[in-house]
């Protein structure tokens, strides 16, 4: 579950994926690994064949790993920003910025955590390619590698603005505020469909419909709930592929503008 793995959750990651583990064993599926994995490269995590699962971003599932990793279910969230499954971008600048808009950060640094994003890089190159120019609307896009590190490069002045995901956000204000030191919320981007959790395409069907009811029953447990309320977890939803389609749709509308890269 790599993509809210900070340090001060590995404990409830790994209870939630302990529960998880017991429940997929009640569906009658054994051999489950006790631990999950932490500090792996997510591409060398998603395209390793023997991944049985995983959380991935939506814009992952559409694009680079749709032929290799299945949505199982989407989890909602109760982060400031979440409706139901669908979650948002919070937009960052520094505490003094002179802007009240991000159409008001033209030609300033830009930083994502990486262009694979959606929450980082493609809902924030969707809020903007409307008003872009000539392809360009910031002076230049450094990359830092995650919404943490983005965070602090704005708030050490070494960026202007960054898009970081909703629920990223709530937990650091949550477990680590120092780390918003300097930076303020000006705004958020367009929702869109949350992140799955995912298995291998090779699973078949009837594994994934016991991996889902096993997350149900784990969303239901009572001994589960302070778990899932250090994660910010409040209910799982199942969707199709088709419901994937917004986040083909912002890169879509970018295109649309002459926008298809964000700079």
């Amino acid at each position: 579950m790599p993509m809210y793995d900070m340090p001060e959750l590995r404990s409830a990651l790994d209870a939630l994926w302990s529960g998880l583990a017991h429940h997929i064993e009640l569906e009658g599926i054994s051999s489950i690994p006790d631990k999950i994995v932490h500090d792996r490269a997510l591409s060398d995590l998603w395209s390793d064949p023997c991944l049985w699962f995983s959380q991935c971003c939506g814009y992952d599932i559409v694009y680079k790993y749709a032929a290799t990793l299945r949505p199982i279910a989407t989890p909602h969230y109760s982060a400031p920003g979440c409706e139901g499954y669908h979650y948002t971008s919070v937009v960052v600048v520094s505490e003094d910025a002179d802007v009240s808009d991000v159409l008001d950060m033209r030609g300033v640094v830009c930083v994502i955590n990486g262009p694979d994003s959606h929450s980082g890089m493609s809902a924030l190159r969707a809020l903007v390619a409307p008003v872009s120019r000539n392809g360009r609307f910031f002076s230049k896009i450094e990359v830092s590698g995650t919404h943490a590190a983005s965070l602090e490069m704005v708030g050490r002045g070494d960026a202007d603005v960054a898009a970081i995901d909703c629920v990223t956000y709530a937990l650091i204000e949550r477990y680590r505020p120092a780390l918003l030191a300097g930076t303020r919320r000006l705004g958020t981007t367009d929702r869109a469909p949350g992140i799955p959790y995912v298995t291998g395409c090779r699973e078949a069907e009837e594994t994934v419909e016991r991996m889902r009811s096993a997350l149900r029953n784990t969303f239901a447990d009572p001994q589960l709930a302070d778990v899932r309320q250090a994660l910010f977890l409040s209910d799982i939803e199942m969707l199709q592929p088709s419901d994937y389609r917004p986040i083909v749709e912002f890169q879509d509308l970018a295109t649309d503008h002459g926008y298809s890269e964000l700079r």
